[in-house]
Formats: C-alpha cells, sequence, structure tokens
C-alpha cells in the first residue's frame, strides 16, 4: 500500500487506534519523521516503531475490510458524480429542445454547479450535536 492510501485508510479509521498506534502513524505519517527520529523521540528500537506501524497498517486494512467505509465512500462519490453529469446533460438537450426554458435551465444548472460544501458541514455539526444530545440523555450504564 502506498502512502496516500494508507492517509486515506488512517483518515477513516485512526480513531479505533490507540492513542500510541496513532500518534506513532501520526509522527510518520503526517509530519514526516523517520523510524530513527521516531525512536529516538520515544526511546524505542527502530524495529519497535517499524513493528508498530507494520501492525497499524494491518490494523487499518483489516477494518477496511470489515467496514468498507471507505469503499462505500468512494462508490458514493462517484454514484453522485455520474448523476451530476447525466443531470448536466439532460438540461443541455432541455434547453436545445425548448428554448423558452431557459430561466428553468439556467436554475437548474445553477443547482447542479453549486458548491454545497458549507450546508454539509452544517449539518455534520448539527448531527454530531444531535447524537451528543442523545447520548447525554441515554447513557449506556
Amino acid at each position: 500500500m502506498d502512502k496516500i492510501g494508507f492517509m486515506r485508510l488512517w483518515d477513516v479509521y485512526s480513531g479505533l487506534l490507540t492513542p500510541t498506534q496513532r500518534e506513532m502513524t501520526d509522527l510518520y505519517f503526517n509530519l514526516d519523521l523517520t523510524l530513527s527520529e521516531i525512536a529516538e523521540q520515544k526511546g524505542i528500537s527502530r524495529q519497535a516503531v517499524s513493528d508498530c506501524l507494520a501492525g497499524c497498517k494491518r490494523q487499518l486494512e483489516e477494518y477496511e475490510e470489515k467496514l468498507h467505509v471507505l469503499r462505500l465512500s468512494d462508490e458514493y462519490s462517484l454514484e453522485v458524480s455520474f448523476m451530476m453529469t447525466d443531470a448536466a446533460r439532460w438540461a443541455e438537450k432541455f434547453a436545445a429542445a425548448h428554448p423558452g426554458c431557459e430561466a428553468e435551465i439556467k436554475e437548474l444548472t445553477d443547482i447542479l454547479e453549486r458548491d454545497y460544501s458549507a450546508e454539509a458541514k452544517a449539518a455534520e455539526e448539527k448531527s454530531r450535536g444531535e447524537a451528543w444530545r442523545y447520548s447525554r440523555r441515554y447513557p449506556k450504564d
């Protein structure tokens, strides 16, 4: 697995690693420290760092094999991309066949081209807040 592949898995599943595993992988992959630098900083051997990183890699790959979060996210992104492309093509054909509907086609095109990242972020933050309130209201104990 290349570094980018590992980082994509790390972004999704790092919360499932132990704090030590997260720290070592962060030092190695995000801060670009060498095995020797990490070993010196942590007071352990280079082999221990190497073993930890290899174990983390295996663990993250196993999480993806079982949970498929990254694969499903990639598939969903492609589905949305194909849907948006088809909708834009349809709008172009419709506009050519119905020249009197320019305003409606412009509105649809604006919707298809709009950046929804701010709305998505706000909805995600609201969802997290609601999940937190629910967990406080109904504790597991």
